[in-house]
């Protein structure tokens, strides 16, 4: 999951180099992903409307149903 949202993020943006994305896991066995970029590339990972973002957490939810895995996609500053 986090190669997936990693290689999705650095196809967005302008510096693919800056690109972060840390996994925790929680007491309940979700898996928390935190994607963080550039300063100036936030508006390109979010999305006119956040239509970008919701975009990414539908294509990783997805991918960790097969999984069986709960997984919670948060954006960091």
């Amino acid at each position: 999951m986090r190669e997936l949202l990693e290689y999705l993020a650095r196809q967005l943006v302008d510096h693919p180099d800056d690109v972060e994305v840390e996994e925790f896991e929680e007491d309940d066995g979700t898996l928390v992903l935190e994607l963080a970029v550039a300063e100036d590339d936030y508006g390109k990972v979010i999305g006119r409307g956040g239509r970008t973002a919701n975009a990414l957490r539908l294509v990783v939810k997805a991918a960790a149903v097969k999984d069986n895995r709960r997984v919670l996609v948060d954006i960091v500053d």
